[in-house]
């Protein structure tokens, strides 16, 4: 059994792997792929190394730039992108963390997403591309998901469902763990 830190890195590994290799189909220098997704080249250099830890966003601009997914730079490379489960983000305390259980086809695709933030801990995301959409559904505690125009306030069994295009927050205010579900459709 690999311990939460050995799967935590093999995320790294795997994102590495899979950019080097979507890199060589699509017969780009790192140069140009670093110009494509609008990272620096020595990012792409140490996240092909393994070495480099890059936002969620990161990861989107280098599918884009790759023609590929979100989905399939995180995966193992031989698991099916049904079955994911790799943690994705942690936040300050231990009990915050996002993992991408898996995803399914849309007009790009569809990832399930298990969230647990600790009191006081917060996600702020980058805006995705225009017609991404979440749907979130919060399984325990309290969560407020801040837009632009205006915070949603969920409370256990609550959800939401509202376009990524610009940025937002997730935000425990609360005094336990608010875990949610998010469903990120493309």
């Amino acid at each position: 059994m690999h311990t939460q830190i050995e799967r935590e890195w093999a995320v790294l590994r795997h994102v590495g792997e899979n950019v080097r290799a979507a890199r060589a189909r699509a017969a780009m220098s790192q140069a140009a792929l670093a110009e494509a997704s609008g990272l620096s080249r020595r990012t792409v250099i140490n996240l092909e190394a393994g070495e480099a830890n890059v936002s969620l966003s990161a990861v989107d601009r280098l599918a884009e730039a790759l023609g590929t997914t979100f989905s399939r730079l995180v995966a193992e490379p031989s698991s099916p992108s049904t079955r994911i489960d790799e943690v994705m983000w942690r936040g300050a305390g231990p009990a915050s963390i996002a993992v991408l259980c898996g995803a399914a086809p849309a007009t790009v695709e569809a990832q399930l997403w298990t969230w647990a933030l600790e009191p006081g801990d917060r996600y702020d995301a980058e805006p995705d591309p225009a017609g991404w959409h979440e749907m979130v559904l919060v399984t325990g505690g309290r969560l407020i998901i801040r837009r632009a125009d205006g915070d949603i306030a969920l409370e256990a069994g609550g959800h939401a469902t509202y376009p990524t295009d610009a940025s937002y927050s997730y935000i425990n205010d609360g005094d336990g763990v608010a875990e949610f579900v998010r469903l990120v459709i493309s």
